[in-house]
């Protein structure tokens, strides 16, 4: 990995710090990025001294916040002249309905729509350094959604259900990327890492009636360093070189659901995620208008 640049989102801590510091033992530039600036400044200085010979950056936005994704991207175009992986990890849970400052409800925005909109900004410099692999962190949780279409949970909130949403449209994103960026040498999946011992899903269990059980739960969870292999093994192994439009479960290709396979549900969600991040005017007549790529 020497000579390649690297950006993984949510590189602070759980997964994303794991697979930055994985990234960075293998001789990368690695942008760390995060949202806390102390907290990322210490995670930058001790990824730089395990790894002297790797050269590690630190990136600071606010995910929830569109007009920082697209800072984020104008910062390491100005910085970079060429992009070779692109791990979208970062995520969040809420057990209550949230709405960002962009007026959007707030597990979609981050799961989902910072993966869209900074993947986007991102991808002439990442088709310029072709070849070049996008990873986007999925989740096996995306196989229960029953109302995918409600994308906001505008009929009712479930910390749960809106997170296992988020992680379905992570899938049928990575599914419609692949297609429209098909021969362009740059490769895009997504994974499902296990289960995975960290922060967002300790919040799972944040409820007066299962606390009890998240000492139980944990002994069953695999580390952060764990579940980030899967994540590595996209971003560098030769194995997978060319694979593209794929669901990993750890390292191995799988079956995602099949609500996750639906052409029409994917075009809508590739439009409403385009008006979300302002790519796309609202429309007033009845229809869909399919975008071009």
């Amino acid at each position: 990995m020497q000579g390649k640049v690297c950006l993984v989102t949510g590189a602070t801590r759980g997964i994303g710090l794991a697979t930055a510091d994985a990234l960075a033992a293998r001789g990368a530039t690695v942008l760390v990025h995060g949202r806390n600036g102390v907290l990322g400044q210490q995670v930058r200085d001790d990824l730089a001294a395990r790894h002297p010979a790797a050269s590690i950056e630190l990136y600071i936005a606010d995910l929830a916040v569109q007009a920082e994704v697209r800072r984020l991207a104008d910062e390491v175009r100005a910085n970079h002249n060429r992009l070779d992986v692109l791990v979208n990890n970062a995520g969040t849970f809420f057990m209550r309905r949230t709405t960002t400052a962009d007026g959007i409800e707030a597990t979609f925005q981050v799961n989902h729509l910072s993966y869209f909109q900074l993947t986007n900004e991102l991808l002439s410099l990442i088709t310029a350094s072709a070849p070049a692999r996008i990873i986007n962190l999925a989740s096996a949780a995306h196989e229960r959604v029953t109302d995918p279409e409600d994308w906001e949970s505008r009929k009712g909130y479930n910390g749960i259900t809106a997170y296992s949403r988020s992680k379905l449209a992570n899938v049928m994103f990575t599914y419609d990327l692949a297609h429209r960026i098909e021969g362009s040498g740059v490769t895009v999946n997504c994974v499902h890492p296990g289960r995975v011992k960290t922060r967002l899903l300790e919040a799972w269990f944040d409820r007066w009636w299962t606390r009890w059980a998240w000492p139980i739960a944990e002994r069953f969870l695999i580390t952060p360093e764990e579940g980030a292999e899967a994540v590595v093994h996209l971003a560098t192994s030769p194995e997978v070189e060319g694979v593209t439009g794929k669901y990993f479960k750890q390292m191995r290709p799988s079956t995602s659901s099949l609500v996750s396979h639906d052409p029409v549900i994917g075009a809508r969600l590739w439009n409403i995620s385009l008006r979300m991040t302002g790519e796309l005017p609202e429309i007033t007549i009845t229809g869909e208008i399919i975008a071009a790529p």
